[in-house]
């Protein structure tokens, strides 16, 4: 008897630290000076989910945490609109590398941030319900808009103790600034 409890509760331990695990690869180039990077702008985030404000919402949360940092200037998203309709981009969540490297003249940045959100909210497996962010980030050189880092993660989910016990899973704001911490670890590893 004591056996059995003992093994239940190690693969339930497993169960619930599994769920609870980020995914997520990343890419670094490395001949790029990541040092010589002082001022970047985040483009708006493309939004994949189902919530409309998502792309905003993580972007305003990246955005604030990569300034936190204090390893590099983060160009306001006021100047960021501004030189999108001064340079003309079409498709500001997934500019050009002709259109980075504009972008970059204009707002006299380094680099260049795009993500996508694709996931954002309540997920759903049987009965259990929790909340889900799953995001990419990625930077380009201004000087030639080449990609010299990604990141994804994938934050929340349905854990064991959500289909044991119930419950929504964690609020987003703390799951968003989880996967952008994330994120950020990558970028700064």
């Amino acid at each position: 008897m004591r056996e059995t409890t003992t093994r239940f509760l190690t693969l339930a331990l497993a169960a619930a630290l599994s769920a609870c695990a980020s995914s997520g690869h990343r890419y670094q180039d490395r001949t790029m000076d990541f040092g010589a990077l002082r001022t970047v702008a985040v483009m708006p985030f493309q939004n994949l989910s189902r919530d409309n404000l998502a792309g905003d919402r993580v972007r305003d949360v990246f955005a604030n945490a990569l300034l936190a940092t204090e390893a590099v200037y983060v160009v306001p998203n006021g100047e960021v609109a501004r030189a999108l309709g001064k340079v003309g981009v079409p498709n500001a969540t997934a500019p050009s590398a002709e259109e980075v490297v504009k972008l970059g003249q204009a707002l006299k940045a380094e680099a260049i941030l795009t993500g996508t959100v694709k996931e954002y909210g309540e997920v759903r497996s049987g009965t259990a319900v929790g909340n889900a962010i799953s995001l990419s980030v990625q930077m380009q050189e201004a000087a030639s808009g080449k990609i010299i880092w990604t990141g994804t993660t994938t934050k929340g989910g349905v854990t064991f103790s959500d289909r044991l016990f119930g419950g929504g899973g964690a609020p987003m704001n703390h799951l968003t600034e989880e996967a952008v911490d994330d994120l950020l670890n990558k970028l700064f590893k």
